[in-house]
This record gives structure tokens, sequence and C-alpha cells, in this order.
């Protein structure tokens, strides 16, 4: 007789058993599917047919021995033990709820575990990524694009982690309230620990969490990468906010460019190394963008027509993003302009400007209490407005 699970579909568990068998991998199995039209058809294929795909002998035997209806396994009935939760998912390639973007990539996760509402995986994303050590005008880019990109209808997309990743779902969480986040390890397991909350709010307000990666699996290196062609592959475009030349973001942008994604890059100063390689990229064809708006009119053509994205054509009533510095007094301005937009040390302020030490410092408060300088490491830098 055939397990009794309670959760875990037949199909479900077919697909289980096609990912544990080496050499299948999802390049093999999206052609196999595509071949056969589902994992039952696939292990009831004759080896003659499995043959004149180009499989090896040996998998060919292992799909011939298996019969994943007979067999009780330990593994698979946790599976169906954390399904038991309602926000709990697996997807297969052949899901009906399997995000249709992801589904067209050469290499699709067969399965996709997933926390949340599946249904957010097939909305428009834009996924925005970058260092996980960012300078604070980075982490700042990442807020603000996540904010303005989701409250003008596309879902931040990230990978959970440190830096432009954890800036970017919480601007996705602070504008519509809505991302999806793309795990390095099993989607019952927290990477960064220190992210748990991030992760929980994520989910309480309607978010995702996702990965291909069987559950308890740790935050092994090798994984991190692999996910990269979830992100890029789940939106219509990938946002590299601040990027050092060897840079996971940077292999996030060829992913895309292979799956026919558009890239966006923002250009940095010369003097920053975290800018690199977002100049690396512009100089390679990703398009520079020094606004979201920018991002929202190359994708408008592809987005739902959305009062959302009135923006995207020109209109909308958007504060522009320079405000005027009529406001400070000309010794304010004179140290605004001291103030280079990477890190400026105390010392070349006050050569730059000629003023005295003790002047410098008390109107370098004041311009900071105004949210016109940030104090960073290694000095001051102008705030992006």
């Amino acid at each position: 007789m055939p397990p009794a699970y309670l959760y875990l579909q037949p199909e479900q568990h077919r697909w289980l058993q096609l990912t544990q068998i080496p050499g299948l991998g999802p390049v093999t199995l999206k052609q196999l599917w595509q071949r056969f039209g589902s994992a039952e058809a696939i292990l009831l294929a004759s080896a003659h047919d499995l043959t004149e795909l180009g499989l090896r002998r040996s998998i060919i035997d292992l799909l011939g021995r298996l019969n994943p209806l007979t067999v009780r396994d330990p593994a698979v009935a946790a599976i169906d033990a954390w399904l038991t939760e309602p926000d709990h998912h697996l997807l297969t390639l052949d899901d009906p709820l399997y995000p249709d973007a992801l589904q067209q990539i050469a290499d699709p996760p067969p399965l996709l575990y997933l926390v949340g509402d599946a249904a957010l995986l097939s909305v428009p994303q834009i996924a925005l990524v970058g260092s996980r050590n960012a300078s604070a005008q980075g982490l700042e880019n990442g807020y603000s694009y996540g904010r303005y990109l989701s409250e003008h209808g596309l879902v931040p997309t990230s990978g959970l982690a440190l830096g432009i990743d954890a800036t970017a779902h919480t601007g996705g969480l602070d504008g519509l309230g809505l991302t999806v986040a793309v795990l390095g390890t099993g989607v019952d397991r927290i990477y960064p620990a220190r992210h748990r909350h991030l992760a929980q709010r994520i989910i309480a307000q309607g978010g995702v969490l996702v990965s291909e990666l069987a559950l308890g699996t740790a935050p092994l290196a090798q994984n991190f990468p692999k996910r990269n062609r979830i992100i890029s592959g789940l939106s219509l475009g990938v946002v590299v906010v601040e990027a050092a030349l060897k840079s996971g973001s940077l292999i996030t942008a060829r992913q895309a460019l292979e799956q026919g994604r558009e890239v966006f890059a923002l250009p940095g100063s010369i003097h920053n190394p975290l800018s690199k390689g977002c100049h690396s990229l512009i100089r390679q064809g990703a398009l520079l963008v020094d606004s979201a708006e920018q991002i929202l009119q190359e994708l408008a053509p592809q987005l739902p027509a959305t009062g959302l994205l009135d923006v995207a054509a020109g209109g909308g009533d958007s504060e522009p993003l320079d405000q005027p510095l009529d406001a400070l007094s000309p010794l304010e301005q004179r140290l605004l302009q001291a103030t280079g937009y990477e890190a400026t040390s105390l010392d070349r302020v006050v050569l730059r400007s000629g003023l005295p030490i003790a002047q410098v410092q008390a109107q370098l408060l004041s311009l900071e209490l105004q949210g016109w300088v940030l104090a960073v490491p290694g000095g001051y830098q102008r705030a992006p407005r």
C-alpha cells in the first residue's frame, strides 16, 4: 500500500524522489518535464526514450528502480509534517502556483519550499542586491529604492542578507508592505540569525520566504551563488545598488542578463571600492540609473496599467529628489560643498572650507541634524536627497 501522508501529494512525492537522483539537476529535470509532462510520466518513461534524451545509463538505471509511492521515507514524512502549517507550501515545477517567470529560465528549481502567500511570486517583482558591508549612502539607497518601487507597484525581492538586501526588504515593508526573500538555507533556517525578526515581519505583512533547498539545510557557502538565479529569475530586472568588483551581486547581474532580464546599476564615487562593481556593469552595458523613477520608466511596458504606475509615464506628483539649498546659510552651503558623497574626513572638510575646526564641527552638527550630511566611519558624507 502507498504510504499515507496527510498533506504531501503523490506528485510532490515523486518530484522529491527525482531531485534525490545524482546527476539529475534543474536543467535536466526541466528537459524531462517538458518531454514527458509530469514526474509520474518521467518515472514511467522507457529506457529507450530516456537514452534518446542523452541520459547516462547510471541515471536511467536509478530511475527504473524508483517506485516512490511504496516506501515511507522519514525525510519525506518530516516535509509532510512541515506542510501542516497553513502558510507552508511545497511548489513543484508543474504546480499551477509555480511562477511563470521562474519556470521560463534554463534551470528553474524543481521544488520551491515557501512560507507565506504563494500567489505573491507571480506579482511583478524587482530585485535589489548589493554589498553586505554597504556604505551609509548605499544602505539609504537600498531602502529608498525599495520603498519607492514598492509604492509604485513592484515587489522588492532580495536575499535576506546583511547590508543592501535587508534595507531593500525593509523599504518594501515600509512601502506597500510586501517583499520576497530568497534564502540560501532551508526555508526553516533564517540566516543571518539577527534577521529572524525581519523574516517574521515579512511573513506577518503578507510577504514570502522561499528556498529551493531542503528543510534544515545550513548556510553553506556554495548555496548562496545558486540562489541568486532565483532572485533574478523571479524579477523583471535587477538593481545593483552597491557592489565591489568581486561580489555575489555581480553574479546575480550576469545571471539576469542570461535570463533576459534588465540590469540597472547605481553609480557612485570613483573613490569608493563598493562602487567599482556598479561602474564595471555600466561599462558592460547595464543601465545607469540615479533615480527610482528611471527604473519604472524602463520597465513600464512590462507592467500592468494601474494608477500606481502613473509616474512611469511621467505623471504623478512625487517630490523632486533634490531639495533647494536656499534654506541653508552661505556658511552651511560652503561646508556642504566641502563634504563629498563619499566619506570625507574632518581634516579634509576643514582644508577644503578654509574654516577653523571648531566652526566646522559646529556647522557639520547643524547640517547633520537637518539631514544634509551623515556622520560615517572616516568622517562625514553628504546625504542623498
